[in-house]
Formats: C-alpha cells, structure tokens, sequence
C-alpha cells in the first residue's frame, strides 16, 4: 500500500458542462475554444479546459508580447542559455556561471500583501537553484500608490514583510532594489522579485527531458487547493471585487524551500536528473508541460501519486493547483532509490508519479479513470499569439526652463531628499537581511552611521575568489510614459551605469515588463515603443537579454499603470578590492562631473515636488556618450584613479552630491557659476560624480576621448556648501532624507 492509499476512493466529482461560455470565464475568447476543439478533435474535458486556459493564458503564453520581444537581442560570447529556460545563465570565468531572472507577483500581492510578495521571493529563486545554482543575492522592485491612498501603508507594511519574512528564513541576502510611490499603482502594485545564483557550468539543469520509459518523480511539498487560477487571475485587469481572489494567491514556507534548496543541490551532485522543472504559475500543468514539450516526449502522470494535503482531490484541482515549494524531475531509473533517501533525509516529499512516453501527448489518470489526452506539440505551438493594434502615444512638448526657476537651491534640495521617491528606504532594507551568507560588499541604502559601504549596484563576493557579481534593478517610469522609446533606453542605460560606477563590466540583463491592459492600442504603444528602446540600447552597450517576464493587465477599473519595464542588470568586477562605492571617502579630494549638461528638466522629480507638474519630454539617451562616458570611468575605478562614484540620475547633480555627502558624513564646498535649476536638478543621462586625487589625470584623460567633464569642488567638512548658495550639514540632510518613510510608516505623515 502506497502512502497515499487512503485517498484512493474516487470521490462524487461532480464537473461543470464544458461551453464556450464557461472557458469565456476561464478567460478564453471564442477563437481560441475552437482552436482547442480543433486540436483535440472533441469536445474537451473540465481538466483539458483547464489546462488549455492557464496554458494559452497571458500569463503563460505571452500571447500580447511573444512577437515583440522576439525582437530582443539575447545573445553574445558570454551568454550560455538566454531566454526560454527556468533562467539565463552567463560565463562569469573559472569555469562558473551567473544564474539569474526577474519575475513579477504583482496582482497576488494586491490581494494578499505578505503571501503575494513572499511566494513570490520563493518561486523566483525555485527558477534560479532548478538550474543548478545556488542563490546568493536576491533584489526587488516595489511601486506603491501615493503616500495618501488608504491602502498604501498597509501594503507597504504587508510586501515587505513578506520579502524579508521569506528571504531571511531562506538564508539569502537581499542586497538591493528601488521603492517608488505613484498614484497610478493605487490599484496595481508592482512587486518585482529578482534572484542571481551561482552554479558550475558544467552542473547546468534544464527542462528538457530524454528517453522514454524513464520514472517522472515529484518533490517538495505537498499538493493543496491554494494558487488555483493564479495563472488566470494574473492575466486579468482587476475590479472592484478582486478581494474574492483571495483563494488564488499561494502560500509559502520558506523553511520547506531551504530544505528544497539543500536537497536539489545535493542530488545535482551525483548524475541522476536528466529534467528539473519548478512547479510555478500554473503548478503541475506547466511543469509536465515544459518538460514534456522540449524533451519532445509524451508524459504518463498517475495522480492518484501526487502527495495530497487535502482530501478528495479532483484531477482540476491536482493540475491547477499551484501550491509552493514544489519540483518536478525526470530521474534516470538507477538512481532512484538514492534520489530518494537524500529527499526522505530532508523530510520532503517523494513520489514517482509517472513515466515518460514516445507518444508526445499529456495523459492524466486518477481513479482508475483517464482525465486528460493532449497532444502536447499543438498545445504548446498552436497557442495564441496576437499582433495587437497599437498608437504611438503622443509624446509632449519640451518646458521652457526659464518657467521653473529654483528660487532656493538648498531648501529645495532638502524638499526633494524628503520626497517618497528620494526619501530612505533605511525602514524597509532593515528589515532584510543583506549580509547573510558574509559575501556581501555594497549592502542597499547604507548611511554614514553604519560600517558598511553603499554603491549604485549591490556587489557580492565570490567565495574563495577575487571576483565579485554586481547587480541593480533600474526603471523610471514617467519617463516611459512620456516618451517609451527614450523611457526604454534610459532603464537600461541606468542599469548600465550603476554597474559601471562600482567598477564592474556590465554583462547581462534580465527585465520584468510591467503595462496595463494590451488590448488597448495606447497600452500596446507603450509596450512595444519601450521594448524597441530597450532593444536598441542593450545592441549598442553589450548587454544582451537573457531571461525575464511580462506582466499585463496591470489595470483597476480601467486605470493603468505608468509603463514600467524594470530592468535587472548583472555585471562582473574581476578583484572587488578595485570597485568604488558612492561615499566620499576622504577630505580634500577633488570633485569632477563627467558628462554633458544641459539642465532637461521635463519629466524631472524637480518638477513634480517643486512645481507639482508632471511635464515634458523625457531626457534625450545617447547611446554613444553612454558607452563612452562609461568605459572610461570604469578604466579609471579599475586604476585607482577614481576613488568614489555615483551616477547622475533622479533629482540630478546636487540630489547626487547630497546622497555622496551623506554616505560618508563628509561635506564638500562646491563652486558653479550656474546656479540655475536646470543644471542642479536636471536629469541630463550620461553621467557621473566622481571624487579623485589626481584631477588633472581624469580631465586629460576625458578631453582625449571628447567626454565632457567639469571640476565642481572639494571634499571636506560637515556642510554641503554651494557657491553664492549657501550651506546645509551634512547631518540636518541626513535627518531630512531619514524622517518620512518611519513618519508615513508609523500614520504620523
């Protein structure tokens, strides 16, 4: 008698009649039912039916985008697997590779804050270690509504708990990420969860499986009713009853994926998996499915098998559920038995539900009853894929800077460190653990009480080697609503130069594409206006896509989202003792500004918390000063010759000064004889503050290569003072950037 022989008594299952009206519900338009009807020749089941919609949902199947993003550029020297596997993987030497991916779990933790957001810290790296790779950094990217909506604290409140709730459990530092406030995420949270992994290019995982009559064996957790629909439920806008998708978001146990983890990596060390799939959207459907489609074999899967937490299961229930903590393989049969004890030694479940065939179709049978025959080819090729209409959106005029004068440089300053954007995020980041596993070097959001440095990237040290991954996530989004094409160019030109300023080769991409509702023409606009500038700016900087998601629908009650293609960027620094963090690290250092100024103001934070206007263009990105700007600041960080490094972004140079300053708890006195907005808090791209000892070198140097570059000032001191500005201490800065998230956090704001 098996384990789960008490389950055995096929219960009353009482099944929906299966219509065109019902799969309508399902999610599934006319077309598409007749195209199923046609793949299978019949009528299909209620299982069937549920597997044909989460598997041609949105979600799944990229529907919207699959004919766009084809159009990425995902390759290159150092690329080993880009896109279509669990995650991307990258060369990084010494026979090692960076595994990582971007995915988002934004509708389930709308609906269920710290399940939503914490499940979704555990599939992402369920997707790293099913490759081989053990996670040694995870990083995420929250938007929030405005600071007044009733809702936002609470979902501040429950998200983060969520990611530090699971990640600390796991034992993975969570080493950087952005937070961001806009009132178009009211309805529509963003929560983007990013995991890089390290692994032996020789001990790569991947789905695809091989040979026929070999034991298909589940493990982890077991099955319960949680997560059904999820699939569905994310590929759908919201309404105003969304709350009663309660019962679609899952729950996790970050204790049962440590133990996951463990058993995964040890099993990986011997030769016994031939195919590893993690059961995430979609649960046991999409993993039989993906294993069965790039093996190009059939699967044979015995439900009655699968380890039940509830009684009475249908086989609906078993294919959709999409519980956590869960793991698909096909074993070859000699190495089952000690498949098994490393699973029983860790206290997880272990079953050989099924068998691999030459048939190539997906047969479920459970009760001594056959619930489901789908040919698995068509299934997957035949999915829908749709060339939507699309608008351009009308990209707005240029601001006269004249109009928007600053008429107190400082005290606006001080009013833009307090801002939600600008404001620390110090009440969030300690609540993670960023310096588990004792690898990390730049932690997220370090001031100058604390011993440890902060740079633009995070930056994590190999064990036992010189070398150190950095990683960030980067997007602004209102300047891909204002203009998705130059929106598109600048999240990746970002994640670029943050890589850049602590010293490291930026090498790969993976991008969480967050829009609203595509059947939308101005939507679709959006997307693919963002992806052709994303496009064009990883061909011209070298730094291919290799994995990621799509997330649509991102919608309330008709209302989108602004357009928010996050982009998570991996780059390598050979020895990380000749990185640069963004603290001034001494008094009496030069300080240097490379790259050209214009002082573009439109689509600026200085004109939304100044002059509460959301105007403009969005900053023009050249490609070429990117790249060339950026090599040689990187050529300067590797020599010594730049000692500490931040990138001009949000806010612009003086926000950049302040952040430097107060890193550190060193002044500077800074001379300009501009002292207009647009050179203070213009977003011009392209561009870095650096601090050096040897000034002259650097401008030589910049002039060589036609790079702009002007002196700005010197270190020193406990005031930020400007030339015919004033002063501000470093200190009161400090308190003003510090006050506002714990204020709004505790109802106080």
């Amino acid at each position: 008698m098996t384990a789960n022989a008490v389950k055995k008594q096929k219960p009353a299952i009482s099944e929906p009649e299966v219509t065109p009206a019902l799969a309508k519900t399902y999610g599934m338009k006319a077309d598409e039912f007749e195209r199923m009807e046609k793949i299978l020749g019949r009528l299909p089941t209620y299982t069937e039916l549920g597997i044909f919609s989460v598997m041609w949902s949105e979600h799944c199947s990229y529907k919207s985008s699959r004919l766009h993003l084809g159009k990425l550029p995902t390759k290159a020297p150092w690329v080993i697997q880009g896109p279509g596997e669990n995650a991307g993987v990258i060369d990084i030497g010494d026979g090692q590779a960076a595994v990582f991916k971007m995915e988002s779990h934004n509708h389930p933790s709308y609906i269920e804050p710290y399940q939503g957001a914490a499940t979704g810290v555990g599939g992402i790296m369920r997707d790293v270690f099913t490759m081989g790779a053990r996670p040694i950094a995870n990083l995420n990217a929250l938007r929030f509504g405005e600071p007044s909506h009733p809702k936002t604290r609470t979902l501040v409140a429950g998200v983060v708990a969520g990611i530090g709730g699971y990640g600390n459990c796991i034992g993975v530092p969570t080493v950087g990420g952005e937070t961001n406030f806009h009132k178009s995420y009211n309805g529509n949270i963003l929560v983007n969860a990013m995991t890089v992994g390290l692994a032996d290019q020789d001990k790569i995982y991947y789905a695809s499986g091989a040979g026929v009559g070999q034991p298909i064996v589940y493990v982890g957790s077991k099955t319960g009713r949680d997560g059904i629909h999820g699939a569905t439920m994310a590929s759908a806008e919201f309404t105003d009853g969304s709350k009663d998708n309660r019962p679609t978001v899952q729950v996790g146990d970050p204790f049962t994926e440590k133990l996951l983890i463990e058993a995964c990596l040890e099993l990986m060390q011997s030769d016994a998996i031939i195919s590893i799939q993690d059961m995430g959207a979609a649960g046991l459907t999409s993993s039989a499915v993906e294993i069965a489609s790039k093996g190009n074999i059939g699967v044979v899967l015995n439900l009655d098998e699968v380890p039940q937490r509830e009684q009475n299961m249908t086989p609906y229930e078993i294919m959709l559920s999409e519980s956590q903590e869960r793991m698909l393989m096909i074993l070859k049969p000699e190495h089952e038995a000690a498949a098994r004890k490393i699973f029983e030694k860790w206290d997880l479940d272990f079953a050989v539900i099924g068998t691999t065939t030459d048939d190539q179709h997906l047969k479920l049978n459970m009760y001594g009853t056959c619930w489901c025959d789908i040919p698995v080819p068509p299934l997957v090729d035949q999915s829908p894929m749709y060339d939507r209409p699309s608008v351009p959106p009308v990209k707005p005029a240029a601001i006269d800077n004249s109009a928007f004068p600053s008429k107190d440089i400082l005290g606006d300053l001080k009013k833009l460190l307090a801002c939600p954007d600008l404001a620390s995020k110090r009440w969030i980041w300690e609540q993670y653990d960023s310096l588990v596993m004792g690898e990390t070097i730049f932690s997220p959001g370090i001031s100058a009480t604390q011993s440890r440095r902060a740079g633009d990237a995070a930056l994590v040290k190999i064990e036992g080697k010189k070398k150190a991954l950095a990683m960030s996530s980067d997007v602004t989004p209102r300047y891909c609503y204002a203009d998705p094409y130059e929106g598109g160019k600048q999240a990746v030109a970002e994640s670029w130069r943050n890589l850049t300023a602590v010293g490291a080769k930026p090498l790969a991409v993976t991008n969480n594409l967050n829009f609203g509702n595509p059947e939308k023409p101005e939507i679709m606009g959006q997307f693919i206006g963002c992806l052709e500038g994303m496009g064009e700016a990883c061909r011209a900087l070298d730094y291919p896509i290799v994995s990621g998601n799509v997330s649509l629908y991102n919608e309330t009650s008709g209302t989108g989202i602004l357009p928010t293609p996050t982009i998570g960027g991996v780059g390598l620094a050979n020895d990380y003792a000749k990185t640069a963090g963004l603290g001034f690290v001494a008094e009496g250092e030069s300080i240097l500004l490379i790259g050209e100024t214009k002082g573009h103001l439109g689509q600026s934070l200085f004109l939304r918390e100044i002059y509460s206007k959301e105007e403009g263009s969005a900053p023009p990105v050249d490609l070429r000063a990117e790249r060339t700007n950026g090599d040689l600041v990187r050529t300067m960080i590797e020599d010594g010759t730049i000692t500490a490094c931040h990138d001009v972004s949000d806010g612009g140079v003086l926000v950049a000064l302040a952040e430097m300053a107060m890193a550190a708890g060193i002044g500077a006195q800074i001379e300009s004889s501009d002292n207009s907005s647009g050179f203070w808090f213009g977003e011009d791209q392209a561009r870095y503050i650096v601090t050096t000892t040897q000034p002259d070198l650097i401008i030589t140097a910049a002039e060589i290569g036609g790079i702009c570059v002007k002196r700005l000032g010197v270190t020193g001191g406990n005031t930020l003072t400007l030339q015919g500005a004033g002063s501000a201490k470093v200190a009161e800065l400090v308190e003003k950037n510090e006050s506002w998230l714990p204020r709004f956090m505790a109802g106080r704001s």
